[in-house]
C-alpha cells in the first residue's frame, strides 16, 4: 500500500491512522490453529468492515494474534477491540467446539490487549517537523 492510497478522506478530515493490536489466549493457552485462525482472521475482517476500518495484515501464534488497522478518526480504538474480541470469541466457541475443552470456563482471550500506533513518519521526525514550524 503506498502512501497516498492510505489516506483518508472525509467530508472535514483528512487522515492516516494505523494501529497494531495483539490479543492474547486466556492464559495463554495453546489453541489457534490453522483452522481457528482461518475463522478468526474473517471476523475479523467482518468486524473492520462493519467499523468502516480496513484490516492490512494479520498472523498468528498458537496463543496470540497480531492485526495491523487502519482506521478513521471517529472509531474508538477501545470498541472496535471491544468488537473484535468478543464476536471472535463468541464465533470459534460455536464453530470449532473441538477447542472448548481447553479454554478455562469458555474464556477465549484474555481481557487485556496491546495497542501502538503506526505510521511512516519516526517521533523525531514528526517533533523536528513540528519545531520548523513558524521559523523565518
Amino acid at each position: 500500500m503506498d502512501k497516498s492510497s492510505s489516506i483518508r478522506h472525509g467530508r472535514h478530515c483528512i487522515s492516516d491512522l494505523k494501529a497494531h493490536l495483539a490479543f492474547v489466549t486466556k492464559y495463554r493457552k495453546d489453541v489457534i490453529d490453522n483452522e481457528v485462525f482461518t475463522l478468526l482472521k474473517n471476523v475479523f475482517h467482518k468486524v473492520c468492515t462493519d467499523f468502516q476500518c480496513q484490516l492490512i495484515e494479520c498472523n498468528h501464534d498458537h496463543d496470540h494474534v497480531h492485526l495491523l488497522v487502519a482506521y478513521p478518526p471517529k472509531v474508538a480504538l477501545s470498541h472496535l477491540v471491544n468488537s473484535l474480541k468478543g464476536v471472535s470469541s463468541r464465533l470459534v466457541r460455536k464453530d470449532c467446539p473441538h477447542i472448548t475443552q481447553k479454554l478455562y470456563k469458555g474464556a477465549f482471550w484474555s481481557a487485556s490487549y496491546y495497542v501502538a500506533s503506526c505510521g511512516g513518519a519516526s517521533l523525531e521526525t514528526v517533533k523536528a517537523y513540528i519545531l520548523s514550524q513558524n521559523t523565518p
